[in-house]
């Protein structure tokens, strides 16, 4: 039979008989009890833990009564003072069968639900819910249909009963106990792995062939997965009998061999050897502490584990890493400045860099070494110095006291590409008698490479930090983080905010590796990173790093670095000497003029290795014994020289303006095209320039607009033209705010039809008052000019600072105009007017304009 049957309703109560034959009269106003997460079904007997005052007081009220109590699951398990729309309309009339008090003044109760209802309104809220109710029934099934689905079912729950672990031994009987269809359902509903969504729609449904089905199909989806799991543990055990039967083997076969005397009786195991090395290591004791767990699950492991093998080799690795060896600096300020002369050509700023750390070294560890002969001579009443044992105790001391290195910032060292980044850091390394490292980061874009992997992995390893230190032995090297700025990220996460606690010397002290899992100490390492350009490098990275820009080398600088780097290294890779080959200066200018065009010499040094390669082959062949390099072979080798000046024939017309520009890769100029033609006053920008630029060319137009009567600019002419502003090479990108200058000269030589000079170049930003605004790079800008051919720069005043830094041979051969607006470039930067051919009476010209009065800056 059901669970429970109506047996009669009244206006109050309704009377229920249970399975038991026992009757029932429930109420038909009812208090109600909301509970979270579980859903309550008819024949199950359940325990809810009671914590809300609501429920306390329902509690309060029922338990010295009839102990009758209505259960409604809530939709939403977070709402911890619910309402009525926030509940399930269908619950389950239970029994209060016992009620427990617990020590954190929480209750429990074990109910016994006995019969479906739904809840037809609330009559009250407080102190608890009080509700209308009406009990609903099972609908009628067909007893044919019903009893060979009932049986399919039963046949499933036995069998997970079979494959669950937890399930008790009396499960099954339980199981066998219940006859009823509905009975059957509503106990596997209960008991099914389902959320609670779920089961409350297996609570609402009353049509108990369709409950049945909606049960059949969680158990079906349950046995799949246990059936999995049991096949998966059925082979994982069956590879553990394996390995234990394979141990017990070698322990029987070492036992063997020990007996007989054969094999080596005095070597010792894995775990003992690894042990010695880890004590050598001198590990911090975070370190040491982790090492130690991880050698005792090893003792306990067969070495036919596969674990056996991913602790051993972290342990290995642990063992190798230098967490105390470290190289003694070289203090002799002479000496370090003698190896960075002989490996570059200029660099003072960073030369200067590194001596001043060399010095405060030294001047810490004296200090030290005072403090520490002070204190020795208070301690034992004598004049004398420290012994050697104190002072070499004291040096220890100062190097563990000692901040990062320079004083708490990396060097990031930013210049074009060829200036020797990566080559000064291996000199700083020798100048300071240290080990050297080169962590490339162009293209990296996994986190991971910087923090390693964690050893869940396989084939995990440490990332890139440890694993050169593990290579190179020491705890202070130099690591030069090459390319910092080609950092990418995806998602596997960015690197660059990996970097963030590698670079920053209040937290590098405690460097976690994913795969150390451990803190290793940073803080003895000198970061030296190198990057074209900071723009791509996040700004928290940057501000943990002291920039020194490297800019690019003059034609003189060029020569020398040729002379003494380039051309023996380049005779020596292709197995000449200096007697076989001899390079003149005007060859090598050949090269460097006509040849390269970079702010480096990587091609410049390229070149001069082509030209070796060619010398070497006619030796060879025994064409000549010795060789000395001129132009005209320079040409013959390279072939058509590849730059030429152009300035003139790109300037000889008016619209055209020679500016400057700063790249990543050095220096360059620009030529900014105008042109007009019959339109309505609009502009036109091409040359694939940026947003930066567009606007800067928008703002050159307006301003001369604004000016059109100052400049003898006939008004009209806006109205009736088009203007087309280019900047060529456009398959090249460019932006920047810098060309203002030079679009607004290229439109005023437009349309009064005067010609820009063409020895003239010119940078700055402009604003539509006319002033001219600083920019950056000019160090790079007027090389770039100077290698052109041009011989006078106009910059902004307020860029005069930046004239120290500029080489001397180049302040000697460019002639400098710092403006502070744009009517003093136009003066400077403009051909004179030539007097008219004719004129009418009202001062107007043959080609359409109006006689031009002299400019503002001239009045």
């Amino acid at each position: 039979m059901p669970e429970s049957q109506i047996i009669s309703r009244t206006d109050t109560h309704t009377v229920l008989r249970t399975a038991t034959s026992a009757q029932v009269n429930v109420p038909n106003t009812l208090p109600i009890l909301p509970i979270r997460n579980i859903v309550v079904f008819p024949g199950t007997v359940m325990p809810l833990n009671i914590g809300r005052p609501r429920s306390k007081a329902l509690l309060d009220e029922v338990m010295p009564g009839d102990k009758i109590i209505g259960v409604l699951t809530q939709r939403n398990s977070n709402i911890d003072d619910p309402s009525a729309d926030d509940l399930y309309q269908t619950g389950v009339i239970c029994v209060i069968l016992k009620l427990f008090k617990l020590p954190d003044q929480n209750q429990s109760i074990i109910v016994h639900g006995i019969a479906r209802f739904r809840v037809k309104g609330l009559v009250r809220s407080d102190p608890f819910m009080l509700g209308n109710i009406e009990i609903i029934e099972d609908a009628a099934v067909d007893n044919k249909d019903i009893e060979a689905l009932a049986a399919s079912v039963r046949v499933q729950a036995n069998r997970v009963i079979e494959l669950s672990p937890n399930t008790p031994d009396e499960a099954q009987q339980v199981l066998a106990g219940i006859t009823a269809p509905s009975n059957l359902a509503d106990f596997l509903a209960a008991n099914v792995n389902a959320d609670t969504a779920e089961k409350q729609a297996m609570l609402e449904e009353l049509n108990v062939e369709h409950r049945l089905r909606l049960v059949a199909a969680k158990l079906a989806t349950q046995l799949d997965v246990l059936e999995t799991q049991a096949k998966i543990q059925g082979q994982v055990k069956e590879t553990i009998d394996k390995n234990q039967r394979r141990y017990y083997l070698q322990e029987q076969l070492k036992a063997i061999r020990k007996e007989l005397g054969e094999g080596d009786q005095s070597g010792a195991s894995d775990t003992d050897t690894l042990r010695e090395k880890l004590v050598a290591a001198k590990l911090p004791p975070v370190a040491m502490k982790e090492a130690e767990r991880e050698l005792g699950r090893l003792e306990s492991l067969p070495s036919a584990s596969p674990e056996y093998s991913v602790i051993r080799t972290y342990l290995q690795i642990m063992s190798e890493l230098p967490w105390s060896a470290e190289t003694v600096d070289k203090l002799d300020l002479k000496e370090a400045r003698g190896i960075l002369d002989r490996d570059h050509h200029g660099l003072d700023k960073v030369k200067k860099r590194i001596i001043e750390y060399l010095a405060v070294r030294k001047l810490r560890e004296q200090a030290a070494l005072a403090e520490r002969e002070a204190a020795a001579k208070k301690k034992k009443g004598k004049k004398d110095a420290a012994t050697e044992a104190e002072t070499a105790a004291l040096t220890q001391d100062a190097n563990k006291n000692a901040d990062n290195d320079f004083g708490g910032a990396i060097l990031c060292l930013v210049g074009p590409p060829g200036v020797g980044k990566t080559s000064l850091g291996k000199s700083i390394a020798e100048s300071m008698g240290r080990k050297f490292v080169r962590v490339a980061l162009g293209g990296v874009r996994d986190e991971a490479d910087i923090r390693g992997h964690r050893r869940t992995y396989i084939g995990s390893m440490p990332g890139r930090i440890i694993s050169e230190l593990r290579k190179a032995g020491t705890r202070n090297p130099v690591v030069l983080l090459d390319e910092i700025d080609k950092l990418g990220n995806d998602f596997r996460g960015d690197p660059a905010s990996a970097l963030l606690e590698v670079l920053d010397p209040a937290q590098n002290h405690t460097f976690t590796d994913h795969y150390l899992d451990v803190p290793f100490d940073l803080s003895k390492v000198l970061f030296i990173a190198t990057a074209n350009s900071m723009d791509p490098v996040p700004g928290p990275l940057r501000d943990r790093m002291e920039v020194i820009s490297l800019p690019g080398y003059t034609a003189t600088d060029k020569l020398y670095i040729a002379k003494r780097y380039l051309v023996p290294r380049q005779l020596h890779a292709n197995g000449l000497d200096k007697k076989q080959v001899k390079f003149s200066d005007a060859a090598l200018r050949e090269i460097i003029e006509s040849y390269t065009r970079e702010a480096g010499v990587r091609n410049l040094e390229r070149n001069i290795g082509a030209v070796a390669r060619n010398i070497a082959a006619e030796i060879v062949s025994g064409d000549a014994k010795s060789v000395t390099v001129e132009p005209e072979r320079v040409r013959t080798v390279l072939g058509t020289q590849r730059f030429e000046p152009e300035l003139a024939s790109r300037t000889a017309v008016p619209g055209v303006a020679t500016g400057m520009a700063y790249t990543p890769y050095g220096g360059e100029i620009l030529f900014i095209e105008a042109t007009r033609m019959a339109g309505k006053g609009g502009i036109i920008l091409t040359g694939q320039i940026g947003d930066v630029m567009k606007e800067s060319a928008t703002a050159a137009f307006s301003l001369l607009r604004s000016r059109a009567e100052s400049l003898g600019v006939d008004a009209k002419l806006f109205a009736e033209s088009d203007i087309h502003i280019h900047v060529p090479a456009g398959a090249v990108p460019k932006d920047g705010p810098s060309a203002g200058v030079a679009m607004f000269t290229a439109l005023a030589s437009l349309m009064t039809n005067r010609p820009v000079r063409h020895d003239v170049a010119m940078t700055g930003e402009i604003t539509l008052r006319g002033l001219v605004l600083p920019i950056g790079g000019l160090k790079e800008k007027t090389l770039a000019a100077r290698q052109a051919g041009i011989k006078e720069v106009i910059a902004p005043k307020r860029n005069e600072k930046d004239l120290a830094d500029i080489p001397d041979e180049v302040r000697k051969t460019l002639k400098f105009n710092f403006v502070e607006n744009v009517d003093q470039a136009l003066a400077i930067a403009l051909v004179p007017q030539k007097p008219a051919r004719s004129a009418s009476s009202n001062g107007s010209r043959t080609d359409g304009t109006r006689a031009k009065p002299k400019l503002a800056a001239a009045r």
